[in-house]
């Protein structure tokens, strides 16, 4: 019998989805984080529950040759990055393992081609986007940086590989500037106080910087002083913006927003594909591995310039308007306005007179656009993490299109909604790509041919 507190050795025998090394005794599975696949390692049982324990490492016995000393300073506080202890090559392994395991083992759809992940040349700061919570520590000094894992206890940061370098500049002058200037920082136990995130955006093409502070409440005193100091340390930022959340909920931000120096939006682009990004945009956080991912997409597509594609879950118009240069007409669907008002600003920019972007649920506006003799060749679809609800699935395969490019964020929805294909559609190959080294967070993009009757 595992008792708490337990100090254990074994062998880690399998990775989890988390990256959480799997010891078995006596086929009781405990939980190990920051293991690699047959190293053989000492450590302390700390939770245990009727099928599983989780269990914290001590000391590493065997080292397997995969193992590498974590470059960052805060890797075994911090819970941004998952496995940065095992190499590259894997991580880009295990990737595709979990993938494999996911779509041949638990879904049964082996005749499946799974490619090999698609990683990074130098996968060192790549985020173009951060979301740092803002506190005080014991002594009432103003921290940032990003969350202890499974916790809401901010780790104060100076430095973060894979941040834009410009964002940790940023991180590091404005943290102290709030500390100059006794700026009151929100309390999450008391719903008390005001700044409650900083948001860093940054353009990798273009190298536009946006600065987003959100706080709880409008009256933000001390904003002209740090819009003057920002600006005057850094000439090149593009737009500062000050977003009001005060919901006491755990969503970062607010839907009222200002601009309190410069432009509303900054830009970048994708290739040769330019689009415009606010403070609420969804857009990809990784530039160069997007590239790749919407690149796959449009082989998968197979366009010839004479096809109708279907963007559903369009947002402001990315991957709909990377591929409207290569078909003959894309037409995009998106529940949140202000995303399709970006999705047509952007599609103005980059003179594109073959697209068509309408609000509303995927699954009306789509059977509407079938009703006018709108007939899809291709349906691209990238949904939440959650997936596509069963009526979204049922409308797919009511419009049949020759071919679905399924992304994904999530790849255990992806695999049951290729369950749900699966009569009318041949799930023919799937590449994942590795748009955050460093976790263990898997995109795929999946190609679906209608069967031949």
């Amino acid at each position: 019998m595992i008792n708490k507190n337990d100090v254990i050795k074994g062998k880690v025998i399998d990775l989890t989805h988390e990256g959480h090394g799997v010891i078995k005794l006596d086929r009781y599975p405990i939980f190990v984080p920051n293991v690699l696949i047959d190293e053989e390692v000492e450590f302390k049982v700390i939770k245990v529950k009727k099928n599983f324990a989780i269990g914290k490492l001590l000391k590493v016995l065997k080292q397997s040759e995969q193992r590498v000393t974590p470059p960052c300073i805060y890797y075994e506080k911090c819970g941004g990055c998952q496995l940065q202890h095992m190499s590259y090559e894997s991580q880009l392994k295990m990737k595709k393992q979990q993938v494999v395991n996911l779509f041949h083992k638990k879904a049964k759809l082996e005749e499946t081609v799974i490619h090999d992940t698609i990683g990074m040349n130098h996968p060192w700061r790549y985020r173009n986007k951060s979301q740092l919570p803002v506190g005080k520590d014991k002594n009432n000094k103003t921290i940032m940086g990003y969350y202890r894992q499974r916790s809401h206890d901010i780790i104060d940061m100076d430095s973060c590989l894979i941040q834009d370098e410009k964002q940790q500049e940023l991180m590091n002058d404005i943290k102290q500037w709030l500390n100059e200037l006794n700026v009151s920082i929100y309390n999450e136990k008391n719903k008390k106080g005001l700044l409650r995130h900083v948001v860093i955006r940054t353009s990798h093409y273009t190298n536009e910087v946006m600065i987003i502070f959100v706080t709880n409440g409008s009256k933000f005193k001390e904003a002209e002083t740090l819009v003057h100091r920002l600006t005057e340390v850094y000439p090149d930022i593009t737009s500062i913006k000050q977003n009001i959340n005060n919901s006491h909920s755990n969503v970062i931000m607010g839907k009222q927003s200002m601009t309190l120096y410069g432009k509303d939006k900054i830009t970048d682009k994708l290739s040769e594909t330019i689009f415009e990004i606010s403070d609420q945009s969804f857009y990809q956080i990784n530039s160069v591995q997007t590239e790749k991912l919407y690149q796959k997409a449009i082989d998968y597509a197979q366009l010839s310039g004479n096809e109708i594609v279907l963007d559903t879950y369009c947002g402001i118009g990315t991957i709909g308007l990377y591929m409207a240069s290569v078909a003959k007409h894309v037409y995009g669907v998106e529940i949140v306005p202000s995303a399709i008002e970006d999705a047509k600003q952007n599609a103005l920019i980059n003179h594109f007179d073959n697209t068509t972007f309408e609000c509303g649920k995927a699954e009306e506006v789509i059977i509407e656009w079938k009703q006018k003799g709108i007939e899809p060749d291709v349906i691209m679809v990238d949904p939440p993490r959650k997936g596509c609800d069963q009526v979204f699935i049922e409308t797919l395969l009511e419009l049949a299109p020759k071919r679905i490019i399924y992304i994904s964020c999530n790849p255990s929805t992806q695999q049951r909604d290729a369950q749900l294909l699966a009569n009318l559609y041949h799930l023919k190959e799937i590449t994942p790509v590795d748009m955050f080294p460093h976790t263990t967070h898997i995109e795929t993009v999946a190609l679906f041919e209608r069967k031949t009757v």
